[in-house]
């Protein structure tokens, strides 16, 4: 579909001019400096509005073709991208006339108020601010290419069903299948409630009960970002017995993985795309540092990678050693990070392929007298270890069971306590949303245990809108329009969740399961029970 575009009235002899001042020097065309004016509008973020912005049409046409060029289609998703719109949209010759006409309006008034500023000085200058978005911009979601793993993880494919329950009144069991798809768009859980709730038993139990039912097939890591104190780990060990996982107390004892064995160490291209995500991990999640560092950062990671033979991975010790070469051993924010994580070792040296620690049950318990940016990038090394060596797996099927009802086989179950120290960063919220959306086709669950809805429901991301099995205990906020989105009630359900929650008890919760009744009242399970 051809889309013609036409500027305002006072915008035919601007991109003239504009022309002009900056093909004068650059020997660009017009349409290609009207492009640019489309683009330096688009670059500074501002939605325009239909009703308000939308200016004249008397002034130079422009087809598509002319206007985009080959780039057509990359100029309109662009434009798409930034209205979340189709680009089917009857709108959207109005969405590029509007920020072409914008883009030559500011152009128009930046050279206006700038008298001796060339067209090479505004090309510069905006080329530049392009390089520092994009060394700011946040770090790959996207998981990268692994064709040397080997990593292999069974799954169970039978019914997955977990005791949730009990109906207060009759003292009925109630049962869910979570892994039944015609009931549960995904099999991750959302948990909420305050301390002495009993969140944590329900979700001990949870966990126990799905090893159980598969028969030790599905294998789980829990993760306690606040760490267990010493005093509570004999209260916790019938759920290791039970479960057969291995308490992990970090930095006392190492993750049980390298964080750089996601990455493929023969594909020389994958190579450097996992290196580059290895590299801005570091640099994104643990301090806001500039370029210097980060190239620093990549060439002692390249250098390490190079010094290995036949398949093995360096360490992050071995990273550290190149990284002071590289800078000469002078000191700074990174290599202060980069010593902290060789220097404590958090991680294992090396990663046995054939035998991953995702065949195995864990609790990781993260101490928290470590520094924040410390934490923080142990934290999503072993979140981006986990997405990735998941996401280079086949799928898990989904299949029918003797009762007509379609299974999604389960793997592996990652749950996240205290997940309010996920949520409060933007960038981690970013990577946890990708985790979410694309790892339950691996046949992962990943569970949320916070304190309260709001953590969960952020400004940009809603995580219990991505968990399709949600808890509601005890909550100090009871925000009745905050529970029932929480939830995913209609404002008729609300009114039955309102009534019970002014009378729910610890141990007690209201569930978006299916199985149940909405707004009801249940007694939960738990593992001490």
């Amino acid at each position: 579909m051809q889309i013609n575009i036409k500027t305002s009235e006072a915008n035919r002899q601007r991109v003239t001019d504009l022309t002009n001042r900056i093909g004068g020097s650059t020997r660009l065309s017009e349409n290609v400096v009207a492009r640019i004016a489309l683009n330096y509008s688009l670059s500074k973020g501002n939605r325009l509005n239909i009703e308000t912005d939308l200016q004249d049409s008397k002034g130079k046409e422009y087809t598509d073709q002319i206007l985009l060029g080959k780039y057509r289609s990359l100029y309109i998703a662009l434009v798409c991208q930034h209205y979340l719109i189709p680009s089917t949209d009857g709108n959207l010759a109005k969405y590029i006339k509007m920020h072409l006409d914008d883009g030559l309006d500011m152009m128009d008034k930046l050279f206006q108020q700038n008298k001796t500023y060339t067209g090479l000085d505004f090309l510069f200058d905006e080329v530049e601010r392009g390089i520092e978005a994009l060394e700011d911009a946040d770090v790959p979601l996207t998981s990268v290419t692994n064709n040397n793993q080997t990593i292999k993880k069974g799954y169970f494919a039978g019914r997955l069903g977990v005791t949730v329950g009990y109906d207060i009144e009759t003292g009925e069991q109630l049962t869910a299948i979570m892994n039944d798809v015609q009931l549960h768009a995904n099999a991750h859980v959302a948990v909420a409630g305050e301390s002495g709730s009993g969140k944590t038993q329900f979700a001990l139990s949870l966990l126990q009960q799905l090893v159980a039912a598969s028969n030790g097939a599905v294998n789980f890591i829990y993760f306690d970002f606040k760490g267990m104190q010493p005093g509570d780990r004999p209260r916790r060990q019938p759920f290791f017995d039970a479960t057969r996982a291995t308490y992990v107390d970090v930095p006392q004892t190492p993750f049980p993985f390298n964080p750089l064995s996601f990455i493929d160490n023969v594909n020389s291209k994958n190579k450097i795309q996992g290196i580059s995500k290895f590299v801005d991990i570091v640099m994104k999640y643990a301090s806001r540092m500039g370029p210097v560092q980060q190239q620093q950062l990549k060439e002692a990671t390249k250098a390490a990678f190079d010094a290995k033979k036949n398949g093995e991975y360096p360490s992050l010790s071995d990273i550290n050693d190149e990284l002071r070469t590289v800078t000469g051993g002078r000191p700074g924010t990174l290599t202060q990070i980069m010593d902290s994580l060789s220097e404590l070792d958090m991680f294992a040296p090396a990663t046995d392929v054939k035998n991953s620690f995702l065949n195995q049950n864990y609790y990781i318990s993260l101490g928290s007298n470590l520094d924040d940016a410390v934490r923080f990038t142990a934290t999503f090394l072993m979140i981006n270890y986990i997405h990735n060596t998941f996401m280079n797996m086949d799928d898990a099927p989904v299949e029918a069971d003797d009762f007509g009802n379609a299974l999604q086989a389960i793997r592996y179950v990652f749950l996240i306590d205290e997940a309010h120290n996920i949520f409060k960063e933007p960038k981690s919220r970013a990577i946890l949303d990708t985790m979410l959306r694309e790892i339950r086709s691996k046949g992962v669950m990943v569970v949320l245990v916070s304190q309260q809805i709001e953590e969960f429901i952020q400004p940009d991301i809603d995580f219990s809108a991505n968990c399709a099995n949600v808890f509601l205990l005890n909550i100090k906020n009871r925000n009745l329009k905050t529970m029932t989105r929480f939830l995913g009630y209609s404002e008729k359900e609300g009114l039955l969740l309102a009534r019970n929650m002014e009378k729910i008890e610890s141990g007690q919760a209201v569930t978006s399961l299916k199985e149940f009744k909405k707004g009801e009242l249940i007694k939960l399970e738990r593992f001490n029970k």
